[in-house]
């Protein structure tokens, strides 16, 4: 164990003079990406919750066929402007995000007690003008809603009567859960800043040793190879863990910055959280640092590495890309597939649902099983004496 010790603390004093290393795996990836995130949300979050404040000016067409109307958009600070030339082009323009056109029979037709039209011209592309939209639609559904009630209690019926069926929404979503809508690209940043944690060291430690031509005289030392592969893993390991706590810190303080109890949902990233996702995340450590070892192994040079290395973190990262944006119901032999199941319990994590004693046993137990493998893989190829020798 000496000689393990003696190459780990090696590397890692060696990695923190390395300050090209130091700078990509310890703030560029774990740091910049969530202060980045937190900096965007924040300004996103408070934009629209700015919309659904502040006074909203509507042209409306045909304002003077219904004076209630325009009352009743009055009194919810939406304030009628004067009517424009060819709406339509006006939306897909984005001179304005709404326009309400009045039938030019709706007088005549509110008189007699038939239906009326009103037209919400609209681009439903634009995510910008959702908000504007969404006030506009509400007050004149609701408008119309409280109208039709009122002609069925003029003519001496229950409005009831014209909603026979009442839903009734019972929505089980929670406030912490509703936050894993928002934040559910996690695991993929998780997984991404492990990776990014260790790449760089374990290029160094592998083809730019083999490089500098300082892996050959290594190797001479009477001590087991394994031994130095171990020194190796555990440098990699520490640094993709430091990483990874740096960027779950960072992350942490979103709640300062993200105003969570305005858009109602709560969000709980402390200690708890941190130390639930580590443990999920340590087969993955050693996992990913054993293939990226590996793969740098067949390398000649640093540039080379850096190469087959950045093809292969398409690898980790597309579970956790590919859930961020498709939906699919868990099922228990999923969390037993390394990468599938720590994206899996983070997600349950994030929403508050906690994790049974099963389901992190089959994490922890795919997860250790591939990284035994790839481990293994990586001592076959440090037993071969073509490791030592570069060109």
């Amino acid at each position: 164990m000496k000689a393990f010790s003696a190459v780990y603390w090696k590397e890692v004093r060696e990695n923190l003079r390395d300050r090209r290393t130091l700078i990509n795996a310890l703030i560029t990836g774990p740091l910049l990406g969530p202060v980045m995130f937190i900096m965007l949300m924040n300004v996103m979050v408070n934009r629209e919750l700015a919309k659904t404040d502040r006074p909203l000016s509507v042209p409306v067409i045909g304002a003077e066929l219904a004076p209630n109307l325009i009352a009743a958009m009055k009194s919810a600070s939406i304030d009628p402007a004067p009517a424009i030339d060819d709406p339509e082009i006006a939306v897909r323009e984005q001179r304005t995000d709404v326009v309400v056109r009045i039938s030019p029979d709706y007088a005549k037709a509110w008189v007699k007690g038939q239906a009326v039209q009103v037209e919400l011209i609209f681009d439903s592309s634009r995510r910008d003008a959702s908000a504007p939209v969404a006030r506009v639609r509400s007050l004149v559904e609701g408008y119309g809603r409280r109208e039709g009630a009122m002609r069925l209690i003029a003519r001496g019926l229950s409005p009831t009567t014209a909603w026979p069926v009442q839903v009734a929404y019972r929505d089980q979503a929670t406030s912490q859960s509703r936050s894993a809508l928002m934040f559910s690209f996690l695991p993929y940043f998780f997984v991404l800043t492990v990776f990014l944690g260790g790449m760089y060291l374990a290029i160094d430690l592998t083809a730019g040793e083999r490089e500098r031509q300082s892996l050959e005289p290594l190797f001479v030392n009477p001590v087991p190879r394994w031994q130095i592969l171990a020194g190796k893993l555990g440098a990699i390991c520490t640094s993709s863990l430091v990483s990874l706590l740096l960027s779950m810190a960072a992350f942490a303080t979103a709640p300062w910055f993200i105003p969570t109890e305005k858009i109602g949902i709560a969000l709980d990233l402390g200690w708890r959280f941190a130390s639930q996702v580590v443990l999920l995340m340590l087969p993955l450590i050693v996992l990913l640092a054993a293939l990226q070892s590996l793969v740098s192994a067949f390398a000649k040079s640093y540039r080379e590495a850096q190469t087959y290395l950045s093809i292969l973190m398409i690898v980790p990262v597309l579970p956790s890309a590919l859930l961020s944006v498709v939906a699919i119901r868990a099922e228990p032999w999923m969390y037993a597939v390394p990468l599938l199941g720590q994206n899996l319990g983070i997600v349950q994590l994030l929403r508050g649902d906690g994790m049974a004693g099963w389901q992190i046993g089959l994490c922890l137990g795919g997860g250790l099983v591939a990284a035994v493998v790839a481990v293994w893989g990586t001592a076959l190829m440090y037993r071969s004496e073509r490791l030592a020798i570069s060109g």
